[in-house]
């Protein structure tokens, strides 16, 4: 297990080293930060650092049994559930920046300017901090004052004081999926119609919009599993202590970090603009300098 746990610092220090050269690369240039769909994708790199290394923090403290104080663990806690959500909810406005620009194309200037994007960011956080705000109002109102008190090994399971809050919490999370994917298969429904009318240069463009919005389909997929891993884990932790590690570890590997790897692909390299200023910064100017300019 130490090898595995080595295993996962090593895939979570490149993913790290790569988005932030990725968000470097982001607040370079003007067009990139003042882009709806640039600027959803920066959103995803810091959520996704974020979420990596509190999910990391939190994995070690219980592969080490390290406790640390309850109030601790309550902030950390909120954050890892927040930004789970972020990341989804992204990704869906991402897809549907997709329709906008391929089909109401006239209208995309309009409906996805910066304005709108500080918005949509906002509505995404607000959304997303649904679940923890209904965790932790029933843990405050439910708790004695001496569990604030204690020392513990930080799990969600900690918080479960009323099985009907996991029930709750589930029903959240499978309106999430469901209004997600509805809103993903919708954008793909319609810019594939888009597609068999369209000739030449636009074609191009609308199949590449297909294949972007395919590839957020899968990682959203990916990204929504984890809504489930926690549920899972709780009752596995109640029959065997030692198959909840094992089990805690494949879902972090499978559904946390591999659906992560995927943004720099989509927008990272896929995206052109994005790619000719990623190679000539990442080249410090000098070797990509001819094809950026």
């Amino acid at each position: 297990m130490d090898e595995q746990i080595m295993a996962v610092q090593v895939l979570i220090a490149v993913f790290l080293s790569i988005n932030i050269v990725l968000l470097t690369t982001f607040f370079m240039k003007e067009i990139f930060y003042t882009t709806m769909r640039y600027i959803f994708f920066a959103t995803t790199l810091m959520s996704d650092c974020l979420i990596l290394v509190l999910t990391d923090a939190m994995l070690l403290q219980v592969y080490f049994n390290l406790k640390i104080p309850v109030g601790l663990c309550c902030f950390l806690t909120i954050l890892s559930i927040l930004y789970t959500l972020v990341t989804p909810f992204t990704l869906t406005a991402m897809s549907l920046e997709r329709y906008v620009a391929i089909c109401m194309p006239l209208r995309h200037a309009e409906l996805c300017s910066p304005r709108s994007t500080l918005n949509c960011i906002l509505i995404i956080h607000g959304l997303s901090s649904l679940p923890s705000i209904i965790t932790f109002v029933i843990v405050f109102a439910s708790a004695p004052l001496s569990f604030y008190q204690q020392n513990t090994v930080c799990i969600l399971k900690i918080f479960t004081f009323h099985k009907w809050k996991n029930e709750l919490l589930a029903a959240i999370n499978q309106f999430y999926f469901i209004s997600m994917c509805i809103t993903v298969i919708y954008c793909y429904v319609q810019i594939m119609k888009v597609a068999k009318t369209a000739s030449g240069e636009d074609k191009k463009s609308v199949w590449k919009g297909i294949k972007t919005v395919a590839l957020h389909a899968f990682q959203l997929l990916l990204c929504l599993i984890q809504l489930w891993c926690p549920f899972i884990e709780n009752a596995v932790f109640e029959i065997n202590r030692k198959a909840y590690t094992i089990i805690r570890y494949f879902n972090y590997v499978v559904f946390y970090l591999a659906s992560r790897c995927l943004s720099p692909l989509v927008y990272g390299l896929r995206d052109e603009s994005f790619y000719l200023a990623l190679k000539h910064y990442a080249l410090l100017g000098f070797r990509g300098k001819r094809c950026f300019h």
